[in-house]
């Protein structure tokens, strides 16, 4: 399991430059990100090397952030391996909350989820021989 970096940010011009500025000052990498947003509000997901520091780093800051369990899964980068892992996880009643894609590399295909029950979720991809990362197997990618 890894460690997402959440980070809500006003939807105003500059404003990402600032939370980016904050990570690379204090060496934090970013290694994926997603950002939703809305009229007022953004929703900034990051998949980074040091989410503790960066959390530590962006609150100093001002910036209100969380730390969330997501699962980081290896695919195979083929047609149909999102469709299996999507049906494993429902046929034991494992909602998905969130998805979005971290890199592809060769044969594979790695994406992050966040899953109802991470715990639960990560238990059945194992038993069903579907891998998942740790932030410190990511960073050997």
């Amino acid at each position: 399991m890894a460690k997402q970096l959440s980070v809500f940010i006003e939807n105003r011009k500059g404003r990402l430059g600032e939370v980016l500025s904050v990570l690379k000052k204090n060496e934090v990498n970013i290694l994926s990100l997603s950002l939703a947003d809305t009229t007022e509000y953004g929703l900034l997901r990051l998949i980074v090397n040091n989410p503790e520091k960066g959390k530590e780093k962006l609150s100093a800051e001002g910036f209100s952030t969380m730390l969330t369990k997501v699962l980081v899964i290896k695919i195979e980068h083929k047609v149909g391996s999102l469709q299996m892992l999507l049906d494993t996880l429902s046929k034991n009643d494992i909602n998905i909350e969130y998805m979005y894609g971290l890199s592809t590399e060769g044969t594979n295909a790695f994406v992050v989820l966040k899953a109802s029950n991470p715990e639960l979720a990560e238990k059945i991809l194992g038993e069903s021989g579907i891998n998942t990362l740790t932030t410190e197997d990511i960073l050997k990618l």
